[in-house]
């Protein structure tokens, strides 16, 4: 199982690559499946990340984010279940 340092170096590859995709293994699993999503308030700019990957639904979730531009963001104004995109319920990696 990957630990959560090797989670956050991942995460900080797609980060940097926001817009694209860099299509990176999952630290976990291997697939070419994860993805980062940002829900927080647009005007600042700021909010929590959740990154996960789709085929083993492991991942980890970052407060107090940037947000860069270009980035999948869900407004946290909406109430949950009316956030896109949507957000699985995968394992937090500790």
């Amino acid at each position: 199982m990957a630990t959560w340092d090797d989670w956050s170096a991942k995460y900080e590859a797609v980060f940097e690559a926001i817009p694209e995709d860099p299509h990176l293994p999952c630290p976990n699993c291997g697939a070419d499946a994860l993805r980062l999503v940002f829900t927080g308030h647009m005007s600042t700019a700021t909010g929590y990340a959740s990154f996960w990957c789709d085929n083993c639904l492991q991942g980890i979730v970052i407060s107090r984010a940037p947000i860069p531009p270009g980035a999948a963001v869900r407004s946290i104004e909406l109430p949950p279940e009316d956030r896109l995109p949507r957000i699985p319920n995968f394992t937090l990696v500790e």
